[in-house]
């Protein structure tokens, strides 16, 4: 049975579709510029998509096991303009709307849909501990997420079964977040930004990818999931670790003030953060093989 990525070449998307590769499974792909996808293992395919058209969707989706939908443009990648916040959403919910429809119309529709989102749709919540039951934020990321999880969620009528992967800080040593967390550190500048009390939900690369097959593999696994270690640390003790891991010092902070006016309201980014756990995740029987940061970072940065 066929397992599709949308949005598939991607940090996230490239660990699962060479885990699920490597045991055997049949991936596909679907990619706007399938020639420019490269460094795959040999069984993976990459088949052509506009991110659009859901009836050119539908036959590639005919008799597949499973659908994870990963899709959406980096929001990291720019200073938040008007374009670029209407770019980051849209993304996301146009993509999302098509899969839906395409699964909607196929007459051997997938069992399964994993819906990807962020536990950025919690807002900025200070020292509040959340779970999958906390209440929705009212910021822009929050409204994203919103927005994204509700495009997927009519494929549940049908008899799809669901499940919503709320993705934390994806920790992985040469893509992502990790290599720019790091690069002050190597150059002897690191230390916290702002006031350093804000809380990182993070996960390691293959964790992520672990509990996305958890995910997959999971008949009673419906609703909303938060990926993310159960042990957040606050931005402070992420810094003093990272220092330490990398045999470097840690006591250069970066001001709230300077990352505001440089970021402008993509600071958000660095000085909000979210103490979020993997409640419902855990109560299913998923165990982390790195629930703590410091063996996640030696790990990935040896």
């Amino acid at each position: 049975m066929t397992t599709v990525l949308v949005g598939g070449s991607g940090l996230i998307g490239r660990a699962l579709a060479e885990a699920l590769n490597a045991d055997g499974s049949k991936v596909v792909i679907l990619s706007r510029r399938p020639d420019a996808v490269s460094g795959l293992p040999s069984g993976v395919a990459v088949e052509p998509w506009d991110g659009s058209s859901a009836d050119e969707l539908v036959a590639r989706l005919e008799g597949a096991r499973a659908v994870v939908n990963l899709a959406g443009e980096n929001i990291g990648a720019g200073r938040w303009t008007s374009e670029r916040k209407r770019r980051i959403k849209e993304s996301r919910v146009r993509v999302t709307e098509a899969v839906t429809a395409a699964m909607l119309r196929a007459n051997r529709r997938p069992a399964t849909l994993i819906q990807a989102s962020a536990v950025g749709i919690y807002g900025p919540s200070g020292d509040e501990t959340l779970d999958e039951s906390s209440p929705e934020g009212t910021d822009f990321l929050a409204e994203v997420c919103r927005a994204w999880e509700q495009a997927s969620a009519a494929v549940e009528g049908a008899g799809v079964r669901r499940a919503v992967a709320r993705t934390g800080v994806v920790l992985a040593e040469d893509d992502g977040a990790l290599p720019r967390m790091a690069l002050p550190f190597k150059l002897f500048a690191g230390g916290p930004a702002g006031g350093g009390r804000q809380w990182l939900p993070w996960i390691h690369l293959r964790d992520e990818v672990r509990a996305i097959r958890f995910l997959l593999d999971s008949a009673q696994a419906s609703g909303a999931f938060n990926l993310t270690a159960p042990n957040p640390v606050r931005n402070g003790e992420m810094a003093k670790i990272l220092g330490r891991v990398l045999n470097r010092p840690s006591l250069i902070p970066a001001p709230a003030i300077a990352l505001k006016l440089i970021l402008g309201e993509m600071s958000t980014l660095v000085l909000d953060g979210q103490r979020a756990l993997p409640a419902r995740l855990e109560a299913l029987g998923f165990r982390f093989e790195f629930p703590e940061l410091e063996p996640a970072l030696r790990d990935l940065l040896g």
